[in-house]
């Protein structure tokens, strides 16, 4: 069954004929010597499935590339990652330039370049298995009643994370080229009982018609459906390996200078310009903010960079942006620090009003964030436009603000 924007679902087969990520690299005669990176420019669908399955049966790695890209910019990115062969809707070209990467290496994932420019995470067969096998226990997953939806951009974990699981659970899997809130709905119907979304996802959706929605993003909605799941990771860790604030299992957590830091078999083995951003006994520091609870439950505030200190007080710019995102007559909202001769830095709401003939007033504003934090946090500066700027997954780029 097809609709707009999506592909054909896709049955996994059990028994020998299913190919799983972790076995797709041991036991196959026809496995070179050399390891290539093979960049698929492709939508989500049976073919993206297909071209992935024929890369991990050969030794080879995988970079997803995101199709919302312009033309340039994927081949930059393909140029940038060292990519061999392109595999796109006209076939496979071979391309110079490109360069190997290590046997066990499954895949090159971009960073979401929330905070800059993406680099590539390369992640192993052992790494992806692990964090499928814990994200599945985690959620009780049946592949007799279950099945998955991917419908996030498969160019980025929180897509495709969902077919590794289904295809090394046996899980039945259906894939979609993108959101679309009608086909979402429609495979429900059809039996589709897990997927992943972001919160603006959430919002146009019937929920209830899933068993189970994993949320990722800093912005969690302050009112969520029973049914969700809050995510905390990153490309990283190949998606999210703490669920509402416990870690998976074999997932450790520490604090060191307020920063998160975890330490887990999900991990990445390197970034692609070779360097290595462990310790050497193997912790990844996230550059996040946040705390431990006494019984080990993980709160996080937002990124250590994007604190904002005004007259010698900490304030953390995602506790003032999920009050805002109540206020009326805001459509979206984000809060950095502005050059202050007074207070070093002035909390600023950047704000994208729902009328622009009607923006929300200064003073509301304040009264609504002093209503639950220090008045300090409040605003204290309005800053109107018209939109904010996105990755291509539609994370809040703070940095070009």
């Amino acid at each position: 069954m097809t609709g707009a924007g999506v592909a054909e679902g896709v049955g996994i087969a059990p028994g020998p004929e299913r190919l799983s990520p972790a076995g797709m690299c041991r036991g196959v005669a026809n496995v070179r010597a050399v390891q290539r990176l093979i960049a698929l420019a492709l939508g989500g669908g049976d073919r993206f499935v297909a071209e992935l399955q024929r890369a991990w049966d050969a030794g080879d790695a995988v970079l997803p590339v995101d199709q919302r890209l312009p033309a340039a910019a994927q081949e930059e990115l393909v140029g940038r990652m060292g990519a061999s062969v392109v595999v796109d809707a006209t076939g496979r070209h071979r391309r110079r330039g490109g360069w190997e990467v290590e046997a066990g290496d499954a895949l090159v994932m971009a960073t979401s370049g929330s905070t800059g420019d993406p680099k590539g995470a390369v992640l192993t067969h052992a790494a992806i298995e692990a964090n499928a096998m814990a994200t599945s226990s985690a959620l009780e997953v049946d592949p007799s009643t279950d099945r998955w939806l991917a419908c996030l951009p498969l160019a980025h974990v929180g897509g495709l994370a969902g077919v590794v699981r289904a295809l090394l659970t046996d899980t039945p899997l259906e894939v979609h080229d993108g959101f679309d809130t009608a086909a979402v709905e429609e495979a429900a119907r059809r039996g589709a009982t897990l997927t992943s979304l972001v919160p603006t996802a959430l919002a146009r959706i019937d929920s209830t018609a899933f068993r189970a929605i994993l949320l990722g993003g800093s912005a969690m909605p302050a009112q969520r459906p029973p049914n969700t799941v809050a995510t905390y990771g990153m490309t990283e860790t190949f998606s999210g390996v703490v669920y509402e604030g416990w870690p998976l299992e074999g997932v450790e957590l520490r604090i060191q200078d307020s920063e998160v830091q975890l330490r887990c078999p999900m991990l990445l083995r390197t970034y692609r310009d070779g360097t290595d951003p462990r310790t050497q006994d193997g912790w990844f520091g996230t550059g996040d903010a946040g705390a431990l609870s006494k019984e080990g439950q993980l709160s996080v505030f937002g990124r250590r960079d994007d604190m904002i200190t005004t007259g010698g007080e900490k304030v953390w710019p995602v506790a003032v942006e999920r009050i805002l995102a109540e206020v009326p007559n805001i459509a979206e909202a984000a809060v950095v620090g502005r050059p202050d001769p007074e207070w070093g830095q002035a909390v600023t709401a950047v704000v994208v009003p729902t009328d622009p003939n009607q923006p929300p007033e200064l003073e509301k504003l304040r009264e609504a964030v002093k209503a639950h934090l220090p008045a300090y946090c409040a605003p204290q500066n309005l800053e109107l436009v018209t939109e904010l700027p996105k990755t291509p997954l539609g994370k809040t780029q703070r940095w070009r603000i």
